[in-house]
């Protein structure tokens, strides 16, 4: 997708849209091999800001029913393309980064100041039926989104913050167009430099292109970890997304850990029948690591 006058962008041919695999140590579902996953690109009109909801001026409900929200916007990217010139905003958001297995997932989205789909917020407010329905319709929606993982390997030679860097770094480089900024979900900027960065708490919630990367990876990382092999089944990956549910911690204590597992977390201290599996973190390792950038591996 290359830039075009006033800031948009112009829709790129099918074959420029195909992802592009990122490297792995094992062998995750097919879906899982498109680290950097291109978006199609949508409506490039500019519509009013917000959605219906947020026009009306109604917030909406989280799942509960309780603690009204109100919908996300573009004040952000507004302020943002004012103040520095930026014509291209990307919005990033993380999911992963608490769960005991799997990888941890970055998305990058472009919106442009358009309106989005009804429902709009952080992907932690929807259910998952609805979650899905929305992941569907943003995918066809944003101008261009683009995901990059960071493996249980990557995590235990890096340690979180460096993980999620890289996973960070190859959803931007994946995107068919550079951002002039990015919107970073969250008070630290993990991405640094040479990216020009705001971060947002709560940005899932109040910025629109973050809102729209939350629902995204959720739902791509979800059905990654839906589709491990059958022999983990008994671990409920597609119900718990490797997060430590009551079922999870139950047979990993009987079973010890996957393939799949983070094998540097404290939580193996608290299993003494599997706590010599754990993994010591090397920094001198975990930079080199880094700045080859893929492990050495490609898929």
């Amino acid at each position: 997708m290359d830039p075009a006058p006033g800031g948009l962008t112009r829709r790129l041919p099918p074959a420029a849209r195909r992802g592009r695999g990122l490297s792995a140590v094992r062998e995750w579902p097919e879906n899982a091999r498109s680290g950097g996953v291109r978006g199609t690109p949508g409506e490039r009109v500019r519509k009013p800001e917000g959605n219906p909801v947020a026009t009306a001026g109604v917030g909406r409900r989280n799942l509960a029913g309780a603690m009204p929200y109100e919908p996300p916007t573009h004040r952000v990217e507004r302020s943002i393309r004012a103040t520095t010139g930026a014509r291209i905003v990307a919005g990033v958001d993380e999911v992963g980064r608490g769960a005991w297995a799997g990888p941890v997932t970055v998305c990058a989205a472009i919106t442009g100041l358009r309106r989005p789909p009804a429902g709009l917020t952080d992907s932690k407010l929807i259910s998952p039926r609805r979650r899905e329905e929305l992941a569907a319709e943003l995918e066809k929606w944003v101008t261009a989104y683009a995901l990059g993982h960071a493996t249980p390997e990557e995590i235990d030679a890096l340690g979180m913050t460096a993980a999620l860097r890289l996973a960070a770094r190859r959803a931007l480089e994946a995107l068919p167009v550079r951002p002039d900024a990015v919107i970073l979900d969250g008070k630290h900027d993990y991405l640094g430099d040479p990216w020009r960065v705001r971060t947002v708490i709560k940005g899932d919630q109040s910025c629109i292109a973050v809102a729209a990367a939350s629902v995204i990876a959720k739902v791509r990382r979800d059905a990654m970890m839906a589709e491990l092999p059958g022999e983990y089944a008994d671990f409920a990956f597609a119900a718990n997304a490797g997060y430590p549910s009551p079922v999870h911690q139950a047979v990993l204590a009987e079973r010890g850990p996957t393939p799949y597992h983070r094998l540097s977390w404290a939580y193996l201290d608290a299993l003494p029948r599997w706590r010599h599996l754990k993994k010591t973190r090397i920094p001198t390792a975990a930079s080199e690591l880094e700045s080859g950038g893929q492990l050495g591996f490609d898929f």
